[in-house]
């Protein structure tokens, strides 16, 4: 999990900070800003939070969001019916109690009672009808969401069939398993029943949108600060597209007693040394370190490293004629050297890996980890010599004496640096073969990688609920995610037959099997590392609790103390 030694560190905090007080040293009151009105006490500290981000936000519309940067900001200024506590367990939030359940002709019926004070930041009251919009966009061919899927992964009854093609189904999102009973009364049916329902019910695609004020603002809906309204803890005061976003407190929203920061500022940063800088004069109050700085700072109380379950691979692009070849494929798999690049060019926390679902994860029904069952990885006992063998083995299936192929990714820092590193690393061990970079800006990025065009671009991903299908539903025939032309009937069927398994230890082995597919059998992609990230964290910012799935982070527990 996503977690660090933060929450000791600010326990301990927390007891010397009641200690002062008591004996009359100054200090301020306690509490974890999880229930009550506590505004800060006797703590004079300006609550604001001053934060960066490598890439501008690409989109704030919910049903369109794909990338990490949108979701966290989303995060902090809308809410669903659940949001993920400091404990990353699914806590009520627009839903006023936990839902009535009836069972109904072999489906489950759940009925949501939306809170009587949750309101748009312009004062309106959050409806059902505002899910049931939100959703139907998400679902309807014209606005398709790239996270569609999510509602069949959830279980909502039509969820699967409204997004299939060639479905009599198709299309008819007024079939969807959900409804608005009355103003304030949701009803979702499942067909089927999963674990971690009220944990996809905090993501982002599942978040309500105000419907008048939508359809009012149309395709400008969203585009800008003042073209959406705010449910969440805040709402945005400014967004400076390229340059960076800031929020504020949301007085409109119904658990504002519990927020104590007035505002946020975010500016995108992209130049690690430009951050730290940053950091050490005191004008941002949180900083994320390349293996540059680390040896620097790894010693201070303020640093921290946090292994994620986010996973690092490489797309190969199998419309290309040399990708689709499955010996290339190999030889780009055993020839990139995964040690070399989290020990001495990330040095942050990152573990090597030939797998794709992350280590110290989730756990199975007999509470192994998911990755028992290949420690390893895939591939693990072969290496350089191995790729070398099927490169060559390769070109002459396909006729051919060199390849030249293109590397796409983004032109932050770090990625650049990623990127000539695979560019040695395969030039130098494969004989033939040129590597062209090809850096484009985040939003260009997803663009061409969306749109497939690009034969090597460097993906990353992290779970947007707490199951290793968030991973593996990616790379099925045709999915938004798959955007290489991977196609395999055998891994289909497992992730199909995985989704609707009621008997946990057999969808727990499919699940493991469909791993073995993509990775050993077919060699899809190119895992490359596990992230951890090396932080830098003042001591006075209380309660930065992150997530190992959904959104990075939440702000709306976080207590200036102490500045």
């Amino acid at each position: 999990m996503k977690k660090s030694r933060w929450t000791l560190v600010l326990s301990l905090v927390l007891v010397l900070s009641m200690f002062l007080s008591a004996c009359g040293g100054g200090g301020s009151n306690g509490g974890n800003g999880n229930s009550g009105g506590d505004d800060g006490g006797s703590d004079s500290a300006k609550q604001e939070l001053n934060l960066t981000a490598s890439a501008e936000i690409p989109s704030m519309d919910t049903t369109q969001a794909t990338d990490s940067t949108s979701f966290n900001a989303m995060n902090q200024v809308f809410e669903g019916l659940y949001r993920l506590d400091k404990n990353n367990e699914p806590t009520l939030g627009v839903a006023a109690e936990e839902p009535k359940e009836e069972e109904k002709d072999g489906e489950t019926v759940y009925t949501f009672t939306i809170r009587d004070d949750a309101k748009w930041s312009d004062g309106s009251q959050v409806t059902a009808e505002d899910f049931i919009y939100a959703w139907h966009k998400a679902l309807h061919p014209d606005t398709l969401s790239p996270y569609a899927s999510m509602f069949g992964t959830a279980g909502i009854k039509n969820g699967n069939a409204i997004v299939t093609e060639g479905d009599p189904m198709y299309g008819k999102v007024e079939e969807l398993g959900a409804k608005a009973v009355d103003e304030k009364t949701l009803e979702i049916t499942v067909e089927n029943k999963t674990p971690y329902f009220k944990s996809l019910l905090t993501f982002a695609t599942f978040y309500p949108q105000p419907k008048g004020f939508a359809e009012e603002k149309a395709d400008k809906y969203a585009l800008e600060a003042d073209t959406m309204l705010y449910n969440g803890p805040f709402v945005f005061s400014e967004w400076n597209h390229g340059e960076g976003w800031s929020f504020e407190k949301n007085t409109e929203y119904w658990d504002a007693d519990v927020v104590s920061l007035e505002n946020i500022s975010v500016k995108v940063v992209q130049d690690v040394a430009t951050r730290v800088n940053l950091y050490e004069t005191g004008k941002i109050d949180r900083a994320t370190l390349d293996s540059d700085f680390v040896d620097q700072f790894k010693d201070r109380e303020d640093f921290n490293t946090i292994l994620e379950p986010t996973m690092f691979f490489l797309r190969m692009n199998q419309e290309n004629e040399a990708l689709a070849n499955k010996n290339v494929r190999k030889a780009l798999f055993l020839a990139y050297d995964r040690d070399g690049l989290v020990n001495v060019l990330l040095n942050n926390g990152s573990i090597a890996a030939k797998y794709f679902v992350p280590s110290d994860f989730v756990s199975g029904p007999n509470g192994d980890d998911f990755r028992k069952f290949a420690p390893e990885g895939f591939h693990a006992d072969m290496g350089e010599e191995e790729a070398k063998e099927a490169w060559k083995a390769g070109l002459e299936e396909l006729g051919k004496d060199s390849v030249e192929l293109e590397f796409l990714t983004t032109d932050t820092e770090l990625a650049s640096k990623i990127a000539e590193y695979a560019k040695e690393q395969y030039e130098s061990k494969l004989d033939g073969l040129t590597l062209t970079i090809n850096k484009q800006p985040w939003k260009q990025f997803l663009e061409l990688e969306d749109g497939g065009d690009f034969d090597i671009s460097t993906g990353g991903w992290g779970p947007d609920y707490p199951d290793p299908m968030t991973f593996l539903y990616m790379f099925e025939t045709d999915g938004a995610y798959n955007r290489m032309g991977y196609s395999s009937e055998k891994y289909d069927e497992l992730v199909s037959n995985a989704k609707t398994e009621s008997d946990d230890a057999k969808r727990w082995e499919m699940m493991q099997e469909a791993e073995k597919v993509l990775m050993e059998e077919d060699i899809a992609i190119v895992p490359t590392y596990q992230r951890g990230l090396a932080i830098l964290q003042q001591d006075y910012v209380q309660n930065y609790y992150v997530h190992p799935f959904g959104a990075d982070a939440s702000y709306k527990w976080i207590k200036i103390e102490g500045k």
